[in-house]
């Protein structure tokens, strides 16, 4: 995709798969991207939240699906 037709967007993942969803977004091996890390202290609370969703039936894929679902919904909103 050129360059000037990619938008920015919010990818959330692991360390572990940073590579493989760039790549499944077709971004070139050599293209630059930026990351954030987002502070530590944000990571305790959404696994506890996680494990409680998880406890409530939902699966990984479920929360994933929702996520993006949210996120589908609030784009448009952000102008």
């Amino acid at each position: 995709m050129p360059d000037d037709v990619r938008k920015s967007e919010v990818i959330e993942t692991t360390v572990s798969e940073v590579a493989a969803e760039l790549a499944r977004r077709g971004l070139d091996p050599h293209d630059h991207v930026t990351i954030t890390i987002e502070p530590d202290e944000l990571i305790p609370g959404r696994r506890a939240c996680r494990a409680r969703v998880i406890a409530a039936g939902l699966t990984d894929e479920d929360i994933d699906r929702l996520i993006d679902e949210a996120r589908t919904e609030a784009q448009p909103l952000l102008g």
